[in-house]
Formats: structure tokens, sequence, C-alpha cells
């Protein structure tokens, strides 16, 4: 956690004498800067943006509720906490600065170890959210690289071994996410690929995505069906499912003898056929049910044939 002595505070006053005694005060316990006007302050607060704002309210060219909205909009001080020293000593002013977004509300006069003591509270507040945020932030760079681990990189086994071209590309919107693919050799001797985008964001979303992905590997190896795969994904997943989420699914399996291509889908974007001599066209017809609404789902298989040179396209949204 931060230590205090290494917080700076950006006090916010055209008063000279109020400048003057809030130094005095502060200075041997945080490193401080000086603004006499409300543009000097949100010049400094982007230069160097502080760990607290003292800030004035009645100054000549933006009055401090004007300088604290401007603070809360900007992205480098959103969360800084801002603390309003005014004469103002009425409810409806302490009210407005509250609305305008200050976490704190002192009139003047005002006695200095007050100043100093609340001072104190809110970069502590400050410093332990900082912390926590950053070991969040920790642990989702760790989820992150275990998630994107799950998913396959090397296609050449498969390539080497199936005849075919892949590859594939996963930007999450989040450090975790819900979309999903997979490569793995079913029963048979047949390539299943699958891919998925589970329903919602982040690490709700990237837990129900670990679990989906682990059992379609596990299915693939026994089944060779797309729709059974499917079908059977579905059952596990609507048998324990609280959460009530559900994931898009598309699942395709591949025969080198006779180069068929089977797809079941899931209630997935349908997957683009890009043939030579001909417009792209949708390698299925139907997008099916999501799966983990409910057990007892059936799914359409579509086969196709594919040429040299063909490409299909899966892609989520």
């Amino acid at each position: 956690m931060k230590p205090l002595s290494d917080c700076r505070v950006l006090i916010v006053d055209d008063a000279k004498a109020n400048l003057d005694i809030l130094v005095e005060g502060l200075k041997s316990d945080h490193k401080l800067s000086l603004a006499t006007n409300g543009t000097m302050a949100l010049q400094i607060a982007a230069r160097m943006p502080p760990d607290l704002v003292l800030l004035d309210i009645m100054m000549p060219d933006l009055d401090g509720y004007e300088v604290c909205r401007r603070l809360r909009a900007m992205p480098e001080t959103a969360e800084v906490p801002i603390m309003f020293l005014s004469s103002l000593e009425e409810v409806q002013n302490k009210t407005r600065g509250f609305e305008a977004g200050a976490n704190d509300y002192l009139t003047k006069p005002f006695e200095m170890l007050e100043v100093k003591a609340r001072v104190r509270s809110l970069l502590k507040a400050k410093a332990y959210s900082d912390a926590v945020k950053e070991q969040m932030a920790g642990e989702l760079r760790v989820a992150r690289d275990i998630q994107m681990g799950m998913l396959p990189h090397d296609f050449t086994p498969f390539e080497r071994a199936f005849g075919v071209e892949l590859g594939a590309i996963l930007e999450p919107a989040r450090e975790v996410g819900g979309d999903l693919y997979g490569v793995c050799i079913a029963a048979g001797g047949r390539l299943v690929l699958f891919l998925g985008d589970v329903s919602g964001k982040g690490i709700p979303a990237s837990m129900f995505m670990v679990r989906a992905i682990s059992l379609a590997r596990l299915l693939a190896r026994e089944i060779a069906e797309p729709e059974r795969i499917l079908a059977r994904l579905n059952d596990e997943l609507a048998m324990d499912n609280p959460s009530v989420m559900f994931v898009t699914f598309l699942c395709a399996v591949f025969d080198p003898a006779s180069n068929r291509l089977s797809l079941a889908n899931g209630g997935h974007c349908r997957p683009v056929l890009l043939r030579a001599g001909h417009p792209p066209a949708w390698a299925v017809t139907g997008l099916g049910t999501a799966l983990g609404f409910e057990p007892n789902l059936e799914f359409q298989r579509t086969e196709l044939t594919l040429n040299a040179g063909d490409t299909v396209v899966f892609y989520t949204d």
C-alpha cells in the first residue's frame, strides 16, 4: 500500500493566506501541488494526477463545483478523493458539493488538526482502494494467461494429420471473457472444431467458458457426431446451472477420408463458406438453440463436401 508520505495533495484556493496555512500544516506529511484558480488546477491534475484534492468553491474563473465536475470527468482523476474547503456553510451548498462529486466538505474557518485528520482518512481509503484494485488486476492478468493457455495456438499437428490449414485469433473485450474455440481429435480419427460465446462478460463468463470447453473436449473424444456432442454438452451445462448462464456453440467434425464436414449449431453465428467462383454462402441454414437453458434438446446436422481451396470461416460477435 502506498505510504501516506508519498501521496500528493493538490490544494486549490485563490486566497494566498489560505494556501499558506494549508501548506504549513501539510508539507511535512505529504507531497503538495498548488493552484490559485480552477483552470490551473485542472492543468496540474492532468499533468501530475494527485491522490487528493483540497478545493475552494468561490474562485474567479471556474468555481469549485465546476472544477470538481471536470475532475470527475477526467480519467486521471475520476476516482481521486475531493474535499471542499469553503466558507459556504449552508446545507444547500454542501449538498451541491456532494452532487458535483466531492467526498468530503469542511467549512472555513477550519481547525488544522481536523483538516489533517480528514486528509489522512481520505488518503488511507484511496491507498487501500488502489492496493485492492492492483491486486485484482494482477489476479485477472494471471486468469487471462490461464484462460488463453487453454486455447490451442499451434495447429501444426492437426494440419499435418488431416491435410487442412487452420488459423484462429481471440481478443477478449476484458481481461477475461466468455469466447472460446477448440480443436481436437475425435473418435474414428476425425477432426473436431468448436467455437462458442458465453452470455455476459468478465469473470462469470470466463468460468462458464472453462466449464464448456473442458466438457466439449471430453465429449469429442467419445462422440463423432456434432449434433450428439451438442446434445450431451447441453445436458451437462443445463443440469447444474444456478446462474442461468448460456453459451452459443458451433461444432464441426471433419472426416479426412471423404472430405465431409458435418456441422451442428447451438444458437451461434452461422459460419461462412468461401468457395472459388461462388459468392460467400452460409455453411449452415439454421441457428439452433443456445446451450444451458434446458436439457434434452435436439440439434440438426448439416453436411458439406469440401473441395481443395475451400475456406470455412467461424466467428463470434
